[in-house]
């Protein structure tokens, strides 16, 4: 129900924020915001995309708990969308998820909604191939000197 009044709300505020901005500033400023806000979330994701990625390999790397900096990457990723997309209210939201102690608030939120009942790490056990490369299955019949065939085999190339 929540998600079928956002996106229905969001629209009607982004319209009526864009005709109350077009009235105040006009019509070319407020689609040069914009544009610039679509370029600012093309590098947002593209800047803190990288960053959070290599907080999140670190953190994969290390001892320490991946959740964090993936949580963290996702609402970059996500503050990035919403600067993409048109709109004066989807650019507020999206400029909020870019400020850090929002991002925590709201991980911080979430974690408390979710139960782990189980996590396991480790390398996975090495898999046994069902055949071994140097061994040839197949059927055979000696043949002898007088015996070749006069036609090629259907197993080589010509």
């Amino acid at each position: 129900m929540w998600l079928l009044v956002a996106l229905i709300a969001i629209p009607l505020i982004e319209i009526g924020l864009f005709i109350k901005a077009g009235g105040l500033i006009g019509l070319w400023p407020t689609l040069a915001l914009v544009l610039l806000a679509a370029m600012a979330g093309l590098w947002v994701i593209r800047m803190q995309g990288m960053q959070a990625t290599a907080r999140l390999r670190a953190a994969l790397n290390g001892p320490g708990d991946p959740a964090e900096p993936l949580g963290h990457g996702a609402l970059i990723v996500l503050a990035g969308v919403l600067l993409l997309v048109p709109g004066f209210f989807t650019d507020a939201l999206g400029l909020l998820l870019l400020v850090p102690p929002v991002r925590r608030t709201i991980l911080r939120r979430l974690a408390a909604r979710v139960r782990v009942t189980g996590f396991a790490a480790g390398r996975m056990p090495p898999r046994h191939e069902p055949w071994q490369p140097d061994v040839i299955d197949g059927e055979f019949h000696e043949v002898g000197p007088g015996e070749l065939p006069r036609r090629p085999s259907g197993w080589t190339r010509h």
